[in-house]
C-alpha cells in the first residue's frame, strides 16, 4: 500500500485551472521530487495535501486512510507535516518552544492542570523539553535551544522549521523549497540533512525544489507540473533527460 496515493486532484479558482487531473502515488521511504517552472501549481498541489485548499475533484489517501477535504489539524493528526517556502517560525520564541510546539498536537493536559502546575503538567512538559531536545540534536541545535527563533542564521531557522515538523510525528513531510535563500555549502549540508532524516525517522518525504543539482542528488522519482498539469513523472535520471522538462526550464 503506498503512503500517500493521490487520485485525479483538481482545483479551480475563477475557473482558471490551478491543478487539474494530478495523480501522484508515492511508497514508504521514498524521498520523491516535485518541480516545475513558477507558477506550475506545485505549492498549490502542497496546499490541497494540507487541507489549506479544498479540491474541486480528486481523493488523496495517506496510508490507505481518506483524507481529502479534512482541516489542516486534522491532516496533520493523521500523518502530514510540512514546512514552507517562505519560513514560518514564532521568531519571538526560544528554538526549544518552537519544537515543543510541534508536541503539542500529542501531549496535552487541561487548563485547570496548567493553571495550577500541578504534577501531570510538569510531567508532560519534562517529557516535551526532552524530546524536543533529542531532535534539536539530529540537528545540531541543541546549543542554540534558549535562543530566540528569530536571532538564528537563515541556514539554521530552515533546520529548526523541518525539526518543528518532525515533532507532529508525521508519516509524511512535504518540504517546499527547503534550499531557498541558501549558499552552496549549506544546500550540500541541507542534502545530507533531509537523507538522514528519511533513514534516521523512517520517514516519506515529498520535496518542491528549484535546485536541480539537490534534485538529482537526493530524489529517487520526480513529478514534474507545467501549468497545472503534469508533464513528466517517474525515475529522477529518465525525468530530467526528458525532453519536455528541458524545454520547460529552459522556457521559463
Amino acid at each position: 500500500m503506498a503512503m500517500l496515493d493521490v487520485t485525479k486532484l483538481s482545483i479551480s479558482f475563477g475557473g482558471l485551472h490551478a491543478v487539474d487531473d494530478f495523480n501522484l502515488n508515492i511508497e514508504k521511504g521514498e524521498l520523491y521530487g516535485l518541480i516545475g517552472p513558477n507558477g506550475a501549481g506545485k505549492t498549490t498541489v502542497f496546499n490541497l495535501l494540507t487541507g489549506v485548499y479544498k479540491p474541486t475533484e480528486g481523493i488523496i489517501r495517506l496510508d490507505g486512510k481518506d483524507i481529502t477535504g479534512k482541516s489542516t489539524i486534522e491532516i496533520n493528526r493523521a500523518g502530514i507535516a510540512r514546512t514552507f517556502q517562505n519560513i514560518r517560525l514564532f521568531k519571538d520564541m526560544p528554538v526549544l518552544d518552537n519544537v515543543k510546539a510541534g508536541f503539542h498536537n500529542h501531549y496535552k493536559y487541561s487548563a485547570l492542570t496548567g493553571i495550577l502546575r500541578l504534577p501531570r503538567y510538569r510531567e508532560i512538559e519534562n517529557t516535551m523539553d526532552e524530546r524536543s531536545m533529542d531532535i534539536l540534536k539530529v540537528f545540531d541545535l541543541d546549543k542554540e535551544a534558549d535562543l530566540m527563533a528569530g536571532n538564528l542564521p537563515y541556514g539554521k531557522q530552515r533546520k529548526l522549521e523541518i525539526a518543528r515538523a518532525l515533532a507532529t510525528e508525521p508519516k509524511l513531510l512535504l518540504l517546499d523549497e527547503p534550499a531557498a535563500g541558501m549558499n552552496p555549502n549549506e544546500t550540500a549540508e541541507l542534502m545530507e540533512t533531509i537523507r538522514f532524516v528519511r533513514d534516521e525517522f523512517d520517514m516519506t518525504i515529498l520535496l518542491i525544489e528549484h535546485d536541480m543539482k539537490l534534485v538529482a542528488g537526493i530524489c529517487e522519482k520526480l513529478t514534474v507540473l507545467n501549468f497545472g498539469r503534469t508533464l513528466a513523472q517517474g525515475v529522477t535520471s529518465e525525468v530530467l533527460s526528458d525532453p519536455a522538462v528541458i524545454a520547460a526550464y529552459l522556457g521559463e
